[in-house]
């Protein structure tokens, strides 16, 4: 069986209810769907966030996501996936990502959905920098995102 994937990187918002249901529509075999939404947080660590612009490499994020895809299709019995992330200048409150994962079972839906989540906090090809009343500077890597992709890696 041949899982439904899209994957897109775009600077125009989402609509949620919308990828869902076409993710799902039409596909009787689909019994769970588990949906992560990123959104646009207004401070981290109590410091203001103003915006926050996205940068990507073309091509090779696209690439890069579905490497991972692929990976969560191979480990889990998914029937679909759909992976979209913003780019461009975003203010507090605006989506950023969705990960949608349909499978038979909660169990495999949510696990895909947390694996693709984890790799694309650690190794997407995004560069981050937040604004804010201290100015603007580059979001580093941060320790427990590398934690949590780390678990996924087979030994």
């Amino acid at each position: 069986m041949t899982a439904n994937v899209t994957i897109r990187i775009q600077q125009a918002d989402f609509d949620i209810a919308r990828e869902i249901s076409a993710l799902t529509n039409g596909h009787t075999d689909v019994g769970a769907v588990v949906s992560f939404s990123g959104i646009c947080r207004g401070n981290d660590d109590g410091n203001a966030i103003a915006a926050m612009t996205l940068e990507h490499y073309p091509g090779m994020a696209e690439a890069e996501i579905k490497r991972y895809v692929d990976e969560a299709i191979s480990r889990w019995p998914v029937q679909g996936v759909t992976v979209i992330h913003r780019f461009g200048r975003l203010t507090p409150g605006e989506n950023i990502v969705l990960v949608v994962t349909a499978s038979q079972h909660r169990q495999a839906a949510f696990e895909a959905a947390e694996f693709l989540m984890d790799f694309l906090k650690t190794s997407a090809p995004f560069w981050k920098q937040e604004e804010g009343a201290k100015g603007s500077g580059w979001v580093d890597a941060r320790a427990h995102d590398d934690a949590a992709a780390a678990r996924w890696t087979k030994s």
